[in-house]
């Protein structure tokens, strides 16, 4: 999550709307359909207009998944028109943020013995399902805050699992689920409290919920502790969701270290059908970058 969120997804500052098109209207494209879910999100596309308008030319493209990250802070009429955009082309909705981190301020601390934070959380939680509902998400990130100084990791570990059962409480009768994003600390986001999807793993085992699980971001791990595939593999049973982006840039796959070819075939062998979020930017702005983009995904999922 975040490079700032607002960054990454803005990355490709945002073009004029093609003309003559009606949101969600374009139906001209012969391209097949790819074989997993990927997700772009607002900026992938941004050549191509706004919200609406990428949708509908990721859907062309063959994409059948979104991502929103900042979709709960959205009116209720966005919210309503892009699950309307998104509908319309068979797409599914993949994860929106449920409790955005102060990241300026390195809060919440889930963990401190004041549990006056941990209820803001829970606050958070349930008026996100609301937000659920409107797009027919089955998936919402939540960050387990950032680490307390002051207190001995066990405790805030103890703590954080307790908040995350109480959370599962509340998210489980919807069907959904919350996937905790552990954060690499080592690029962008010293102090936070999970940093590796092992230590993600613990927590889910521990709050004991369908309504908890992991969301493995593999820019993330690779930079915390690498060995993807094994983890993927270990942790399998805890994760709930799944992000790409390469390393080093956070850009599309084949532009740093991360073998996206194999990890794909992997989750085709695990016969995966859950969402992927493309959880990164574009390394080239414009529509030479989006046209990067596609065909960089087109090539992994041909594997």
């Amino acid at each position: 999550m975040t490079l700032s969120r607002r960054t990454l997804l803005g990355a490709a500052a945002a073009a004029p709307l093609v003309p003559g098109i009606a949101a969600g209207q374009r139906r001209s494209s012969n391209a097949a359909r790819f074989s997993l879910a990927y997700a772009p999100h607002e900026g992938s596309f941004a050549s191509r207009g706004g919200r609406i308008e990428q949708i509908a030319y990721a859907a062309d493209q063959g994409f059948t998944a979104w991502e929103d990250n900042e979709a709960a802070t959205r009116s209720v009429a966005e919210q309503d028109q892009m699950a309307k955009a998104l509908s319309q082309r068979g797409m599914t909705m993949g994860v929106f943020v449920a409790s955005m981190p102060k990241w300026s301020q390195s809060r919440p601390l889930l963990g401190a013995n004041d549990g006056t934070e941990r209820e803001a959380f829970l606050a958070d939680i349930r008026r996100s399902l609301d937000v659920a509902k409107r797009l027919n998400a089955t998936r919402m990130t939540v960050v387990t805050g950032f680490m307390d100084p002051k207190l001995p990791v066990d405790i805030q570990t103890a703590r954080v699992i307790d908040v995350m059962r109480r959370a599962g409480d509340i998210v489980a009768p919807s069907g959904a689920a919350m996937v905790m994003e552990p954060l690499n600390t080592r690029t962008n986001h010293p102090g936070v409290y999970m940093q590796t999807v092992s230590q993600g793993y613990a927590v889910a085992r521990g709050a004991n919920s369908p309504a908890v699980k992991v969301l493995a971001d593999l820019y993330h791990e690779q930079i915390q502790s690498g060995n993807l595939i094994a983890t993927l593999e270990t942790c399998w049973s805890e994760i709930g969701y799944i992000q790409f982006g390469d390393n080093p840039g956070r850009n599309e796959p084949s532009t740093g270290e991360i073998n996206f070819a194999s990890i794909v075939k992997w989750l085709k062998a695990k016969r995966y059908t859950g969402v992927i979020g493309m959880e990164h930017g574009n390394s080239i702005a414009g529509r030479a970058g989006e046209d990067r983009l596609i065909a960089a995904y087109r090539e992994i999922d041909a594997t």
